[in-house]
């Protein structure tokens, strides 16, 4: 499936963002192209993405999914749904992946694990995941704490499946960094949002390239759990950004994070443009090529594709 790749490149799936247009644009453009499969997601849209996932004729899509899907009965349609398509692979989340990497297995999928600390990469490991995605410092939305500097490589040191490194990337440098720490393929979010593709209400695709990062907040307010936002989007309905509590807080009513507070990461200060994903992924590739040769990712990609054989 990675022979397909233009570069080594994955769309982040991303609440609200996510849409059919930008996961077939992105593996119409040799990007992995990833999508938000959870509860976000009606069921009608789920197959939706499906169908016209099924044959891009380009790069693979990834889904993210709760772990506990893979036995919780919650989820057990849209792994019905999943196993009829053969989806090629899963990101899985929060939770266990075991019985999701037994369930994928069994149809020839890959499962791979989004982590954010060491802890939770040996669990992973351990469960049998397939590869993982160090989600490192500088993420949009639910955010790591540790830098790619230090965390990549000590993955890299106990593990030899597949490496998605994601957290503050937007450009060639970027990705060219994610795999001389070790990662195989680097991973973009907030690039992706500013795109005429993505889900997003027009707001928040036109505010990314007007502000920086000293304008990206971390806070558990919003649902409990630390994300990252674009402070004018904080004060935009009212909340004073510097004294956002640390814990889970009522919003203002009517005021749903995602849709109305808008996540973001690091990455904005390097993004100066809403762009098509066509084009977006036309220049990236372009300005990698242009970089001095780094480690042989489509050879790494090649044999990790050869060990799930």
């Amino acid at each position: 499936m990675f022979d397909r790749l233009t570069l080594p490149l994955m769309c982040a799936p991303m609440s609200f963002a996510s849409s059919v247009p930008l996961a077939t644009a992105c593996c119409h453009a040799g990007v992995i192209g990833g999508w938000q499969g959870g509860t976000i997601t009606p069921f009608e849209l789920f197959e939706d993405y499906l169908t016209a996932l099924a044959d891009t004729g380009g790069a693979p899509p990834i889904v993210n999914m709760p772990a506990r899907w893979g036995s919780d009965p919650a989820g057990a349609d849209r792994l019905a749904l999943l196993e009829r398509y053969r989806v090629p692979l899963v990101l899985s989340s929060l939770g266990d992946p075991s019985a999701l990497v037994e369930r994928v297995h069994g149809w020839g999928g890959r499962v791979v694990h989004d982590v954010t600390t060491m802890k939770h990469a040996e669990k992973a490991i351990a469960a049998g995941a397939d590869g993982l995605m160090l989600t490192c410092a500088g993420a949009g939305g639910h955010t790591g704490f540790l830098t790619p500097m230090a965390f990549v490589p000590a993955v890299r040191g106990m593990f030899g499946g597949l490496l998605i490194v994601a957290g503050g990337i937007a450009d060639a440098h970027g990705i060219a960094a994610a795999l001389a720490l070790g990662g195989d393929i680097a991973c973009m979010g907030t690039r992706f949002i500013a795109t005429p593709e993505s889900g997003v209400v027009e707001g928040h695709r036109t505010m990314i390239p007007t502000v920086g990062a000293d304008d990206i907040v971390a806070s558990a307010a919003m649902n409990g759990v630390p994300a990252h936002w674009m402070r004018q989007s904080i004060e935009a309905v009212g909340l004073d950004a510097k004294a956002l509590p640390n814990v889970r807080s009522p919003m203002p009513e009517g005021v749903m994070p995602w849709r109305d507070i808008w996540s973001a990461g690091q990455s904005v200060g390097l993004i100066d443009a809403v762009e098509p994903v066509a084009a977006l992924v036309a220049r990236l590739k372009a300005e990698f090529e242009a970089l001095p040769p780094g480690p042989d990712w489509r050879a790494r990609l090649t044999a990790i594709e050869a060990g799930w054989a």
